[in-house]
């Protein structure tokens, strides 16, 4: 390369970095102000430094083969801080994209897409009310459920985390539940500041105070003493499945609906979002999100059986240890986890193949499943063996999950790699419930292999925030339509 390459290369990447710069206040304030989050093809741009912005416009091309120049989309962000809008997701992407590269806006200024593009929260009023959340529980979803909800801090944000409960608190109790928000090892520092307010019994995070409660039993907190009214608790404790369990949280005063994250038992609606969040009603007290695996199959079983059809098929999960493995060898009450889950790979079983049909009746009696502990603290993989209805092809297959992945209802729930490198811990923080790794996909006539990653933390804990917000009556729009 020459010198005058390298320093056309060097000029073109600081452009970059000054629109990315500029972006950053009007993304800040466009949430702060109107509850507007802004999106590059899914890629939330909420907190994200400049790389990550300039890293969201790339994936544009590579999905399109066209490039999207952040000096092509700052206009229309630019646009967007001089509108009044209502709380939704806009994808700047999208809208971008549409507008200079698919003939969108049939002659009309930026302005004036922009205006018919977001029609339905131009001028419009925020009737969406505050939510209280409550954590009941502060482990492994508990943290990761703090962190979701606190990045989202500001005057317009509708899901508010007051309070965790916990079990009985000892000397240095508040410092120790801080420091496991402030670091994790697996999913790195908190993005922020965190202090203890022992005066309060409190955390502090990015101006948010978090009440900590201490607990032994669901029913015997009175939340309103602390200011929490009409409450949504996240049950993540594991403890109760059922609705006689799970309907003490509702026997406390200031508590209105209990979600758990967990499979439930019983009649209990399990939710997965993207899938059937339209099942939830607002009678509806007590809500299940499902398990991790189950997000994660659901959305891509779902869209293939819409498309191809699904007479029957094997789930084998290849799962991360959790925290109900032994670290070494030591008793158990289940079958194999008693051994060392650092060392060994452990075969055991899984519902979630029969637990789709919960969210996917017509797939009811059609999966079996399987499951492998593997020595590895997250990010899991699913390997689907599908016989399907109809013949397709590897690029016909690929081509129509990489489409869902952008453009359908389940785009949040479906992202779609075509890396040939791609190992499980560069999934660790993805927002997706499941992620098509493209290159490994089999297809033979009616018969295909898919294989889905998912960070089973963090990426079920989206969903459970979604599941949240559709109980609390908070579904956004998403746009452009």
């Amino acid at each position: 390369m020459s010198d005058q390459q390298t320093e056309l290369t060097l000029k073109s990447w600081q452009e970059r970095q000054e629109y990315a710069e500029m972006m950053q206040p009007i993304i800040g304030r466009l949430y702060r102000t109107y509850g507007v989050e802004i999106l590059v093809y899914g890629r939330s741009l909420l907190n994200v430094d400049t790389i990550h912005i300039i890293k969201a416009h790339r994936l544009i091309e590579r999905h399109e083969g066209v490039k999207l120049r952040l000096r092509e989309s700052f206009p229309f962000i630019e646009a967007l801080s001089k509108m009044k809008l209502a709380p939704a997701r806009v994808d700047l992407g999208k809208l971008a994209f549409n507008y200079l590269f698919k003939n969108a806006a049939e002659g009309l200024s930026i302005e004036a897409y922009l205006q018919c593009e977001l029609i339905d929260i131009v001028d419009q009023v925020d009737n969406i009310p505050a939510q209280d959340i409550v954590l009941y529980g502060f482990g492994r979803i508990g943290r990761l459920l703090a962190r979701l909800l606190i990045e989202r801090n500001g005057s317009n944000n509708k899901m508010r985390l007051r309070a965790v409960v916990v079990r009985g608190g000892r000397d240095g109790d508040l410092e120790k539940r801080a420091s496991l928000l402030r670091r994790d090892s697996v999913h790195g520092p908190f993005n922020g500041s965190i202090t203890v307010d022992h005066e309060n019994s409190a955390i502090k995070a990015n101006g948010t105070s978090i009440k900590v409660i201490y607990a032994d039993a669901p029913d015997k907190i009175d939340y309103t003493q602390y200011g929490i009214n009409d409450a949504i608790i996240i049950d993540n404790t594991g403890i109760w499945k059922d609705e006689a369990g799970l309907g003490l949280h509702l026997k406390s005063k200031g508590v209105k609906k209990v979600l758990l994250t967990a499979p439930a038992k019983g009649a209990i609606k399990n939710i997965v979002y993207g899938v059937n969040h339209q099942d939830i009603v607002a009678d509806d007290l007590i809500v299940c999100a499902a398990s991790c695996t189950t997000n994660a199959i659901t959305p891509v079983l779902k869209v293939v059986n819409d498309k191809f059809g699904i007479r029957n098929g094997h789930v084998e999960t290849v799962h991360s240890y959790t925290n109900d493995q032994n670290l070494i060898d030591n008793y158990h009450s289940a079958e194999r986890r008693g051994r060392s889950a650092a060392l060994n790979m452990v075969l055991t079983s899984t519902g979630a193949a029969k637990a789709v049909a919960k969210a996917l009746p017509e797939l009811a009696g059609k999966l079996t499943g399987n499951a492998i502990r593997v020595p590895t603290p997250n990010v899991s993989m699913a390997i689907m063996n599908l016989n399907l209805a109809t013949t397709t092809s590897k690029d016909e297959l690929n081509s129509f999950l990489l489409e869902q992945a952008l453009h359908s209802e389940l785009q949040a729930q479906i992202d779609y790699t075509a890396s040939t490198e791609i190992v499980s811990t560069d999934l660790v923080g993805s927002r997706y419930a499941g992620v098509v790794d493209s290159q490994a996909t089999i297809v033979d006539g009616d018969r295909a292999v898919l294989y889905v990653w998912y960070d089973n933390e963090f990426g079920y804990s989206c969903q459970v925030v979604r599941v949240a917000e559709k109980m609390a009556g908070q579904q956004l729009l998403n746009l452009p339509k």
